[in-house]
C-alpha cells in the first residue's frame, strides 16, 4: 500500500506491550498477530530485546513493540532490557499494561504516573482469566479502577485468544488517522536471522532450568541461501562459564543435538524450507555484566 492508495480514514500507529515478567506480553503479540513471532517460555525474562510485530488490515495498520519484563535491573544486560522498555513507552502512541492475574501481585510496581509522564493512554488487559474464577473478574476491574485512570480494563486469556478480537478493537479506535509506516507484507522490521536465533535461544530455556538459560546468548554468524540444497544456518550459543558449556552440549553431545533437533524443525517451518542448522558452544565469560561484551552482542 502506498500512500495514493491509503484511504482518508486510514488509522496507524505504534502500541507497546508492557508488564511484569510472565505476564504474557508475547504470547499476546503471537495471538494479535496470529502467528508465533516472540518466543515464549514459562520462565521469566525471556524476552530480552523489543520486537516489533505489524498488524496489517484494509483500514489499519498496527505496529505492535513487544518488551523485555519490567523489573529491577540486576545487571548490565537487564539494564539494557529496561532501557529498551522506556524507548518503547517512548515511541509509542498508545500503552497496553498486560498483568497476570493469577499473580497475587499489584500493578503498583508497575509506576505508570513515572514510566508514562506524557499521559499516553493505557489499555489494562487482565490475562490468564480462564485459570481463575470468574465471579473474581468483576471485583479484579474494580479495583484496577482505583488504580490508574485506564482508558479500557478488558479480562483476556492470551493463550486462548479470549478476549484478544476486543484487544483490537480497542486499539484501533484509538489509533492516530494516519498512513502506514511499513508496507502491507511486512511483519516485523527484524531479519529472519534475529528470528533464527531467537527460536534456538526459546529450546534451551524450554530444556535447562536456573541459571544456565539466562546466561546464553545465541548469534546466528552464517546464514547462506543454496538454490540446489539446503540453506545452511551456522549458530554460536554462547554461555559465561565452561560448567554451562558442558551442560549445554551434555553427554556424548546428546543434550546439544536435542537443541538442534527441536530448533531446526521450528526455523523451517518459520522460514518455509529446509535447513541444514550447526550449532557451537562457546564461553564468553560474564558477557551479561560486561558494556563492551553487550555492545558486541548487538545490545
Amino acid at each position: 500500500m502506498n500512500l495514493i492508495e491509503t484511504p482518508s480514514n486510514f488509522r496507524c500507529g505504534y502500541v507497546a506491550i508492557i508488564g511484569l515478567p510472565n505476564a504474557g506480553k508475547s504470547t499476546l503479540l503471537n495471538a494479535l498477530l496470529n502467528i508465533k513471532l516472540s518466543i515464549i517460555s514459562s520462565k521469566p525474562q525471556t524476552t530480552r530485546r523489543r520486537i516489533l510485530g505489524i498488524l496489517n488490515k484494509e483500514k489499519y495498520q498496527v505496529v505492535f513493540i513487544d518488551t523485555p519484563g519490567i523489573l529491577k535491573p540486576r545487571y548490565k544486560l537487564q539494564t539494557r532490557m529496561m532501557e529498551q522498555v522506556l524507548t518503547a513507552l517512548e515511541d509509542a502512541d498508545l500503552l497496553t499494561l498486560i498483568l497476570d492475574v493469577t499473580e497475587p501481585r499489584h500493578p503498583i510496581e508497575i509506576d505508570l504516573q513515572a514510566m508514562n509522564p506524557k499521559k499516553k493512554p493505557v489499555i489494562l488487559l487482565l490475562n490468564k482469566i480462564d485459570l481463575i474464577n470468574r465471579q473474581n473478574v468483576l471485583p479484579l476491574i474494580d479495583t484496577y479502577k482505583e488504580f490508574y485512570s485506564f482508558e479500557e480494563i478488558i479480562p483476556i486469556s492470551a493463550l486462548g485468544r479470549d478476549g484478544v478480537d476486543k484487544v483490537e478493537e480497542e486499539i484501533v479506535k484509538r489509533l492516530p488517522l494516519h498512513p502506514p509506516f511499513y508496507p502491507p507484507d511486512v511483519l516485523s522490521d527484524q531479519p529472519e536471522r534475529f528470528f533464527v536465533a531467537e527460536i534456538i535461544r526459546e529450546k534451551i530455556f524450554e530444556r535447562f532450568y536456573q541459571e544456565v538459560p539466562y546466561s546464553t546468548e545465541v548469534v546466528v554468524e552464517e546464514f547462506k541461501e543454496r538454490p540446489s540444497k539446503k540453506d545452511y544456518i551456522y549458530a554460536v550459543i554462547y554461555v559465561e562459564r565452561p560448567s554451562q558449556k558442558g551442560i549445554i552440549i551434555g553427554k556424548k553431545g546428546e543434550a546439544l543435538k536435542k537443541i538442534g533437533e527441536t530448533a531446526r524443525r521450528e526455523i523451517e517451518e518459520f522460514l518455509g524450507k529446509e535447513v541444514f542448522l550447526e550449532l557451537r558452544v562457546k564461553v564468553n565469560e560474564n558477557w551479561r555484566f560486561d558494556e563492551r561484551k553487550l555492545k558486541r552482542l548487538g545490545y
